[in-house]
């Protein structure tokens, strides 16, 4: 059985994060269902999200949209507080260096735009939908490999702007220096935020139900340095209305 909770990881959250899963694999226990001590955080993405075995992990909207829909099930959207979103919902920060003087996303249509990968819908997928609002989309792109990537090429002068999610963003400002050398430009439009998913054969609702109780008895301390809230239910079809970008990088 395994599990993976990748998305978000850090070093400085790491102590937190080992006790949240201590926590859901207590509860998941107390439902008739066993789990690793372990996260498998560091085997390649896909890898996790498509096993037959697949207790739990988290996803983006986007490889959800493209790939897993019908193949894996959603559990439940933890919910980060992510100002000026629903419950659930997210959204990227649009970041430019702080001394850059232009000033909306329009006067950098020939910048430099860094991205962590293809198919993000928070560093990809949404700044294209808000850059076609304008009539445009960036010529000049890098995949840089990360969010954190991303945000330190603009810092160091190696991008111009990037898009990154909120709660990414949140914990840059938190605990990068580089942060200081950014700004947020704008943010895009919000969207379903990263949902837990299990494999076909296994209990979504049971599983729901003990990463729920985990999130609740986190440590006050645990719960503010992750950020989580709590859990929600978002529908499918919320997931696969988002509109992609097309897949071609060129």
């Amino acid at each position: 059985m395994i599990a993976s909770l990748m998305m978000y990881a850090r070093p400085e959250l790491e102590a937190a994060h080992r006790r949240y899963w201590a926590l859901i694999r207590h509860s998941l226990a107390a439902r008739g269902i066993d789990a690793h001590e372990t996260l498998s955080n560091d085997i390649e993405e896909f890898a996790v999200w498509e096993a037959p075995d697949l207790i739990l992990s988290q996803t983006c909207g986007m490889p959800y949209r493209l790939s897993l829909h019908g193949k894996v099930q959603l559990v439940g959207t933890p919910d980060f507080g992510v100002e000026g979103c629903p419950q659930g919902y997210y959204r990227s920060a649009i970041v430019v260096r702080a001394d850059d003087a232009r000033l909306d996303l329009a006067a950098f249509r020939d910048a430099r735009f860094a991205y962590n990968q293809t198919i993000s819908q928070s560093g990809y997928a949404a700044p294209y939908a808000v850059a076609q609002r304008h009539g445009f989309w960036f010529a000049n792109r890098e995949q840089s490999g990360g969010h954190i990537k991303s945000a330190k090429a603009v810092a160091e002068g190696h991008a111009d702007i990037a898009a990154i999610d909120a709660v990414t963003w949140r914990f840059i400002e938190r605990y990068d220096d580089f942060a200081r050398h950014l700004r947020v430009l704008e943010w895009t439009p919000a969207t379903p935020g990263l949902p837990y998913i299990t494999a076909l054969n296994m209990n979504a609702a049971r599983i729901f139900d003990a990463v729920s109780d985990a999130i609740a008895q986190l440590a006050t301390d645990d719960r503010e340095t992750l950020s989580l809230r709590g859990l929600v239910s978002i529908e499918a079809a919320d997931y696969l209305a988002i509109a992609n970008p097309p897949m071609r990088d060129n």
